[in-house]
């Protein structure tokens, strides 16, 4: 019998796919401004979606796909390190920018209408308190302890943005990977999105108070009252009005169209308004897209798209008994109410890997060269896991590990943070690096860990 070597059933796939990106970048290489600007920038898109969808590979370890995503996005970005610079014009491009920020909006939208309100409303305390206590622990920590250890000599409006920074998590990460896994419904999930929200509420004061210190030297406790009241106004107003006007906004224009074309615009637009007037009230605009979400909970439109059937149907569905009839009104509202998370999906299918793609994209390896700064950022990274880890511990009968890995990653939100203290100039470029590094770690270390807990854990 003669043995032959079988061929891997996807090495043939995966050449085709580095021959087809090949072609497809070529162009890219040569590009330049003027009037074929706009074209291009379609082709990129395309690219990024390619890369973005080849990087799923990684689910075939049982990796969920937003770290394929996000690890993507740190080697088109690095790739001029080693003489590839075909990507560097994608980092700074502002209509690829402003996609990848419609694609974060989108993805804590969908949350939102994953999530339910009564099962945040029975886990809120213990939301409240893993927030409140995954808030004091990191910026008491780097303010404190070991801001001023690692890093001597620096201003102490240096060491207070350090731990503001470290207050930061970034809910898109988190909840993506819960997203994937089916697991938005469990206790810990909603305790981890709960807190996430509350943490950005006081993420933001502390921030505001922060930047105060440092432009002004001082701050009030009625700038305060006031920062936290318009974000509680806003969330609170949000739910409650906003669950209330729905319904009644869908009967207006359903009398104009009753398509589902109308319903998606509705839906999408609901979203939009919302993380604007969050940016009004002084909060991040994905916090007032997870509101939109949440307030449009299972809200399903029906008088849209009202069921037609057959005449000699609609006789015998009359004479039937009333067990049958509702029966009947079932699978027709099942099948004709489209529920909204559903017809967002595509248009999330196509921006969230923008987003995380293009946040990789940001990460800068070569603050790795340093082995002071990597020495202290791997020792402040510790910390920010530490920070975020204790905050599990109040969580309640749940699997505390996965309430505090779930707020660990930093993500944009912590970048945001970093930037804010460089333009005023307290962070220096050390520092900068250090924090650039722990968002990094805590960004790509995050996914699988989360990803194996939830796997490990009964369903």
């Amino acid at each position: 019998m003669t043995l032959t070597k079988r061929r891997h059933p996807h090495s043939r796939f995966q050449w085709r796919w580095v021959v087809f990106l090949s072609l497809l970048l070529a162009p890219l290489a040569y590009a330049s401004g003027g009037s074929g600007k706009i074209a291009i920038g379609f082709l990129w898109i395309a690219v990024l979606l390619l890369l973005a969808k080849a990087s799923s590979l990684i689910e075939r370890w049982g990796q969920p796909a937003v770290l394929g995503e996000l690890v993507m996005g740190v080697i088109l970005g690095n790739l001029v390190l080693v003489g590839i610079g075909v990507f560097e014009s994608v980092k700074h491009d502002k209509v690829i920018e402003f996609l990848a920020e419609l694609g974060v909006v989108i993805l804590l939208f969908q949350i939102g209408l994953e999530s339910k309100i009564d099962e945040m409303r029975k886990v809120g305390w213990r939301a409240f308190w893993v927030a409140v206590i995954g808030v004091i622990a990191p910026f008491v920590l780097g303010t404190y302890v070991v801001g001023p250890w690692l890093m001597p000599g620096l201003s102490s409006n240096a060491y207070l943005f350090l731990g503001a920074t470290l207050t930061a998590t970034s809910v898109g990460i988190t909840g993506r990977v819960f997203r994937d896994l089916g697991k938005l419904q469990t206790r810990e999930a909603q305790i981890v999105l709960g807190a996430a929200v509350i943490d950005d509420v006081m993420g933001l004061i502390i921030l505001a108070v922060v930047s105060a210190i440092v432009t002004t030297g001082a701050v009030s406790l009625g700038s305060i009252g006031l920062i936290t009241l318009k974000a509680l106004l806003f969330l609170v107003g949000a739910i409650f009005l906003g669950r209330w006007l729905a319904p009644w906004i869908g009967k207006g224009f359903s009398r104009i169209h009753a398509g589902t074309g109308m319903m998606f615009t509705i839906a999408i637009s609901f979203c939009l308004i919302f993380a604007y007037l969050a940016y009004l009230a002084g909060l991040a605009p994905i916090v007032g897209a997870f509101a939109a979400g949440l307030m449009l909970e299972h809200v399903y439109f029906e008088d849209f798209e009202k069921p037609t059937i057959n005449k000699e149907i609609e006789e015998a569905v009359k004479n039937a008994d009333n067990e049958t009839q509702q029966n009947v009104k079932s699978v027709l509202s099942h099948n004709t109410a489209h529920h909204l998370d559903e017809l967002v999906a595509p248009l999330g299918h196509f921006l969230v890997p923008l987003f995380f793609i293009f946040v990789g994209m940001q990460v800068d390896l070569e603050t790795l060269f340093d082995p002071t700064v990597l020495g202290i950022a791997l020792a402040i990274t510790v910390v920010a896991f530490i920070g975020k880890l204790v905050a599990g511990v109040v969580a309640g009968p749940v699997n505390k590990y996965i309430v505090g890995w779930g707020m660990a990653p930093r993500g944009e939100v912590g970048l945001i943070f970093a930037m804010i203290g460089k333009q005023l100039g307290v962070v220096t470029e050390e520092m900068f690096s250090v924090i650039i590094i722990m968002v990094i770690l805590t960004t790509l270390l995050t996914p699988p860990i989360l990803n194996y807990l939830l796997r490990k854990q009964p369903a």
